[in-house]
Formats: C-alpha cells, sequence, structure tokens
C-alpha cells in the first residue's frame, strides 16, 4: 500500500528534560488532556545533555521530526543546561542543512512541569507540521543498503 499525506501518521521522537518537560507532559496526562499519539519521549537529565547525534540517530531510525524541549532559560535545574542546549541548536542547524534535512523537522521548545497545556499544543501543532511535510524519506535508503550491505 502506499503511503499518502492523508493517511500518513508521522514518527517523532521527543527528547525531553527530566525535570520540566517530561513532568509538564505528566501533568497534561494527570489532567487527562488529549494529544497526538505520535510522539515517543526519550527523558534525559538536561536538554544540555542531548549530543546532536541523538537526532541524527532518530531520523536514521525512522523519525519524521524531533522535538527537543526543556526547562525555561534560566530556570534549569543544572544552572545553564538550557544554554547550551540553545547555543548546540544554533550550530547544529548549519548540519541539518548540509544533511539535507529541513529544519522544519525539528522543534525546539521550552516547558515547564506546570505547563501541560503547552505541552499538548506544542505536541498537536508540531504533529500537525510534520504530517503536511508528509514522511522523512532521505535516509530510507541509506538504512537499506546499510542492512543489506551491512
Amino acid at each position: 500500500m502506499e503511503m499518502n499525506k492523508d493517511n500518513f501518521e508521522p514518527k517523532i521522537v521527543a527528547f525531553v528534560c527530566n525535570w520540566c518537560t517530561y513532568t509538564g507532559a505528566d501533568l497534561a496526562g494527570t489532567s487527562r488532556m488529549k494529544y497526538k499519539p505520535n510522539v515517543r519521549m526519550i527523558k534525559l537529565p538536561c536538554t544540555g545533555r542531548i549530543d546532536p547525534l541523538f537526532i541524527l540517530k532518530a531520523f536514521e531510525r525512522g523519525a519524521d521530526g524531533v522535538l527537543v524541549s526543556g526547562c525555561h532559560p534560566g530556570d534549569c535545574h543544572y544552572n545553564a543546561g538550557n544554554f547550551h542546549a540553545r547555543r548546540r541548536w544554533i550550530m547544529f542547524r548549519k548540519l541539518l542543512d548540509f544533511l539535507g534535512i529541513d529544519d522544519s523537522r525539528i522543534h525546539f521548545s521550552w516547558v515547564s512541569a506546570s505547563e501541560g497545556k503547552k505541552f499538548v499544543d506544542v505536541v498537536n501543532g508540531f504533529t500537525d507540521k510534520v504530517k503536511t511535510r508528509g514522511p522523512f524519506t532521505r535516509f530510507k535508503k541509506l538504512n537499506e543498503e546499510f542492512i543489506i550491505n551491512g
């Protein structure tokens, strides 16, 4: 069956801060707020610990979009982790462009532990955005060659 944008459901990988965004997602869940089930979360101590290779690996493994979310600037439990993440993101955008990954497939946000509604809005908005872009297939052939020749 050939997939088109009408029946396509994007796979989103979310790298989230344990202290803020993950807790905000938990608040959304306990408050019974509805959000799209497309997101698979990977909880890390801090967004400052996200290696850019994690993001590339997510795309290599079939993600159509990647969400990175953590504490608001100035509220990091590790003092400056989110500032490190923001600086990395600025540099990482150049690498994405070089690799042919449209930066609309990656979303960086700040969501605190008390912002369950904001988490829902970020997830739903980003999922809709990635859905309009269609499946990410740039690395698909690379993966198939690796599996066959690997």
